[in-house]
């Protein structure tokens, strides 16, 4: 007996959809049990730089900074223990569709540096 070749793709297109989807779930699953560990990196940075920014060579204005760079880690912890995957992914998309420009040049930024990280050079 033939088979239908519609109904065979659909239900290989309705299988792949189902994994992708398992597997999108089971990895913001996995990054919501690792959220409070990062915030907690964070904070500790946060606090081991704030310790440290003083006695930074440079003077007042880099140890300005180095506090100012503390207060964004310790503020950007506090964020990650608030929000879960998906809210944080629904603040993503409204910063990137506020700020397309440098939303693509922050991605073509950082998919350079994972290329030139991953390369074998």
């Amino acid at each position: 007996m033939p088979t239908n070749s519609i109904t065979d793709n659909d239900d290989v297109t309705t299988q792949v959809k189902d994994k992708v989807a398992n597997a999108g779930r089971a990895a913001a699953d996995k990054i919501d049990a690792n959220r409070q560990g990062a915030a907690s990196g964070l904070e500790s940075a946060a606090s081991t730089l704030h310790q440290k920014a003083d006695n930074l060579p440079g003077g007042e204005k880099v140890s300005g900074l180095a506090h100012a760079a503390a207060d964004k880690l310790g503020a950007t912890a506090d964020y990650v223990r608030a929000h879960d995957v998906n809210s944080m992914t629904a603040d993503l998309e409204r910063i990137v569709r506020r700020n397309p420009g440098p939303a693509l040049l922050t991605a073509a930024v950082v998919g350079f540096l994972v290329g030139r990280a991953m390369s074998n050079d």
